[in-house]
């Protein structure tokens, strides 16, 4: 049990995020939890990415589902499942956040287009929000109301992220804006390849920017409802989400030639921010 948990921590240490994992303002004893599910999904998403080969990544992610239920039948084999079942059983989470994640790392497999906003929900449904219910069970919370309110946060941050790299997915064969919302705006699947930052597509992005900053607000009670470095880290996450949108609307939506990105003076301003939390919104 030790070996599989140290196992995780070196995976995750190995590996490079955007954000800290396991980081300080996670208590001490429940970062081993941390790492288990870390390296649970980090080698589902390079299955998934890295790999360029269909069947076979498919069949890698199948391999993994098989193992997750295998762990949660007690017959863990793989350092990664015997770390991530005892963390499972020390904090009784369900398997069904597990199975969204692989399920959404399918998708990026098998799914590159998007008819409508809702498909783009279902995605996100299975990819980012049970993110952040796993971090909610890790801290002890198990209220349905914090995770229908994590949900939002969790939600927002993926279209947040969508919006920030909608050149870089289109490079991956990717789209995740929808279309229904292209054939409105008159923005075709050309223009994006042709990188074309016109009136149209300035104006589509704003849309999709302005609904998700609803969706931020719609989870943004979830920053006052929890205590701890674990407010703290909710706080820093919200800012950082909205911050990203902020940064689209300053670069005049032309996400093709310049990728808005935290920098280092953003993450001490957000930082600054969250010490400062203001339940006003200010």
């Amino acid at each position: 049990m030790e070996e599989s948990f140290r196992y995780c921590a070196r995976v995750t240490r190995n590996h490079y995020e955007n954000f800290p994992v396991g980081s300080i303002l996670v208590p001490r004893a429940s970062r081993p939890f941390v790492h288990a599910v870390y390296a649970f999904a980090r080698a589902a998403d390079d299955f998934a990415d890295e790999l360029k080969d269909p069947p076979r990544q498919l069949a890698l992610l199948g391999e993994w589902g098989e193992e997750l239920e295998a762990a949660f039948r007690g017959e863990a084999r793989h350092p990664v499942f015997v770390a991530l079942r005892e963390t499972s059983r020390s904090l009784d989470i369900p398997i069904q956040e597990y199975r969204d994640l692989l399920k959404a790392f399918r998708m990026d497999v098998t799914v590159k287009r998007y008819p409508t906003f809702d498909d783009v929900l279902a995605y996100c449904r299975c990819s980012a929000n049970p993110v952040g219910r796993l971090v909610l069970y890790i801290h002890g919370h198990k209220d349905p109301e914090l995770h229908r309110l994590s949900d939002r946060i969790c939600t927002a941050l993926q279209l947040a992220n969508f919006w920030q790299d909608v050149e870089v997915d289109l490079r991956k064969d990717r789209i995740y804006i929808p279309r229904c919302d292209m054939d409105e705006h008159g923005v075709t699947e050309e223009d994006l390849l042709a990188h074309r930052a016109d009136d149209p597509f300035r104006k589509l992005l704003q849309f999709q920017v302005d609904r998700t900053r609803e969706i931020f607000d719609e989870g943004r009670p979830l920053c006052d409802r929890l205590g701890g470095r674990l407010a703290l880290e909710i706080k820093a996450t919200w800012l950082g989400g909205t911050r990203i949108l902020s940064k689209v609307e300053r670069i005049g939506h032309d996400v093709f030639r310049q990728r808005p990105v935290i920098t280092s003076f953003d993450k001490l301003a957000i930082l600054w921010r969250a010490i400062f939390w203001r339940r006003d919104g200010r």
